[in-house]
């Protein structure tokens, strides 16, 4: 059965793209992950990839054209395929009579032929073959460029309801986020293919919104479920009792939804907050940060929900009662994010050959110098910040260490983007500071605050984590001395920061109390040689040692 491709959402802005190049052709065999165009975005030019296997049957936007968020764009199939009634679905679609391609044609052709042999009125059995007039398919979005599955984490609609223009929808986590998905049609929420917790593939169905009482049960036999209205409807309670029962947030005794945004849950979590005995003033009764920071208890806690011991009281859950003597193991489900996380890294030590220098940096004179900066009112400047300024400068001066590889050519680049690592519940994120080498200390040390900030409650825009050229990861706070990491491809280079020490040194062939601070450059053979690489940790050293020389 073909299957339809739309207009991709590639940021959580985007409400058109356009295709700005496309690099196959109607009649080309497509193979699942091949590019097949390049769209154009409110941000950037962002490749997109087939999640699908076939023939490319048709294309429903030429290059250069605009068109919404979810918009027919190609259709692929089997050679041959009766595509007609799926490209009839699409009425905002041009059809390439100006330049028909001869497959397409011919496709085309034989799909008329078989239209008009079967247009005899319906049997009592038959389903609609097209979209009725304003019935819209939504499709899982690709909210970031390393997306390729998506995890509803949240309905705040069910079948049934009302939607507008703008309202969200569904609560979406992909590999770095979660992000709120808001409907751009307005109707009646119709259909709903991905239920809360499960995964799916972009481009997926998402949801179906129409005029209600609109017969459907065509289009998704379409896109292979057939369930009607009002068997989802059966379905969609039942499966909300069950999330609801095995969720881990604090909830109520009820089998009522408790809709909260992710940053209210998380902020609730943190101050152990029952969510069901706090009133929402969001849309529809959703929870939103505020209603939690001003919620105040009407009586007191039951001390034995009190765990003293923790910094951040957490719900209490029940724990499974092991004999001891007895072995026991379970099984945690992969998260979206730790998947790609183990992809993406197995990736990057198994193709790039990495080298590792390592330099004790003198801390002293940092030291002294971050002293006297946060006397300054508002003003909050860590060592880290000052060794991504560091790294930011000597980035400038040793450019080849600020490239990327392709077997086609070696790219340098002249901007300087620093990502830093961050540990985040389910894994590893890295926020980018874009421009690094123009910003001030403080600077520096306020937007690593806020992204960090954001990053532990998944509230970072995709194009907050792209666009890196080097980075910095530093466990020093946590008493790690001295590590590895591996390289955050495709940068050819990353720092770990190790932490400061207290230690007997040497100086002027005297021995005395020094403070001094390990950091291991990890390259990447292919682009980054080894003097080039123990060059910029000179430079790098050199800018530690005397800080006065980052404020020129």
């Amino acid at each position: 059965m073909a299957t339809v491709i739309n207009m991709p959402r590639l940021s959580d802005t985007m409400t058109d793209g356009t295709v700005a190049t496309w690099l196959k052709k109607v009649g080309d065999t497509i193979k699942e992950g091949d590019i097949l165009a390049e769209i154009e975005t409110d941000k950037a030019t962002m490749e997109f990839e087939s999640f699908n296997a076939g023939v490319l049957l048709h294309i429903g936007i030429q290059e250069g054209e605009t068109a919404p968020v979810d918009s027919l764009l190609a259709i692929i199939g089997k050679e041959g395929e009766d595509i007609t009634s799926l490209i009839s679905n699409g009425s905002t679609l041009k059809s390439q009579e100006e330049k028909p391609d001869s497959k397409e044609a011919e496709s085309l052709e034989k799909a008329e032929q078989k239209s008009e042999e079967s247009s005899k009125p319906e049997t009592q059995n038959s389903k609609p073959a097209t979209i009725p007039a304003g019935v819209k398919v939504i499709t899982m979005p690709r909210l970031s460029d390393t997306m390729t599955t998506g995890t509803v984490a949240t309905w705040l609609k069910k079948v049934g309801d009302e939607v507008k223009e703008g309202d969200i929808l569904a609560e979406i986590e992909t590999d770095k986020a979660t992000m709120e998905f808001e409907s751009f049609n307005s109707g009646t929420l119709l259909f709903i293919g991905i239920n809360e917790g499960e995964t799916a593939p972009v481009d997926s169905v998402l949801a179906i919104i129409g005029p209600a009482g609109t017969d459907i049960s065509g289009i998704a036999e379409n896109y292979g479920k057939a369930e009607t209205v009002a068997d989802l409807k059966t379905e969609k309670v039942e499966e909300s009792k069950d999330v609801i029962s095995n969720s881990n947030l604090p909830t109520s005794n009820s089998n009522d939804r408790i809709f909260a945004s992710p940053l209210a849950k998380q902020i609730a979590k943190d101050k152990g907050i029952q969510l069901s005995q706090v009133k929402g003033s969001g849309e529809n009764g959703r929870i939103v940060k505020s209603d939690v920071e001003n919620f105040t208890t009407s009586a007191p806690v039951s001390t034995q929900t009190i765990q003293p011991t923790t910094q951040n009281p957490q719900p209490t859950t029940a724990q499974t009662f092991v004999p001891a003597g007895e072995q026991f193991s379970e099984k945690i489900p992969n998260s979206t994010m730790r998947k790609v996380i183990a992809k993406r890294l197995s990736e990057s030590i198994f193709t790039a050959p990495h080298f590792y220098l390592t330099i004790e940096v003198a801390m002293d004179e940092a030291m002294k110098s971050r002293a006297t900066i946060n006397t300054i009112p508002d003003t909050k400047v860590s060592f880290n910040d000052m060794v991504i300024k560091a790294c930011a400068m000597a980035l400038k001066k040793h450019l080849k260490v600020n490239s990327q590889w392709s077997d086609e050519a070696i790219t340098i680049n002249h901007h300087i983007n620093i990502g830093v690592a961050v540990a985040v519940e389910d894994g590893l994120v890295v926020p980018v500071l874009k421009f690094a080498d123009q910003m001030s200390l403080s600077q520096i040390g306020g937007n690593v605050k806020d992204l960090a900030g954001r990053a532990k409650i998944k509230k970072l825009q995709p194009t907050e984590m792209d666009g890196s050229t080097f980075t910095v990861s530093n466990l020093g706070m946590f008493g790690i001395t001295e590590f590895t990491s591996i390289i955050n491809q495709p940068n050819s280079a990353i720092l770990s920061v190790g932490a400061i020490v207290e230690k007997p040194v040497v100086k002027n062939g005297q021995i005395v109390v020094g403070n001094t601070m390990k950091v291991t450059l990890a390259c990447d053979h292919r682009t980054v040689d080894g003097a080039t690489g123990a060059q910029f940790l000179q430079t790098l050293r050199t800018f530690l040692e005397n800080p006065v020389t980052m404020l020129a």
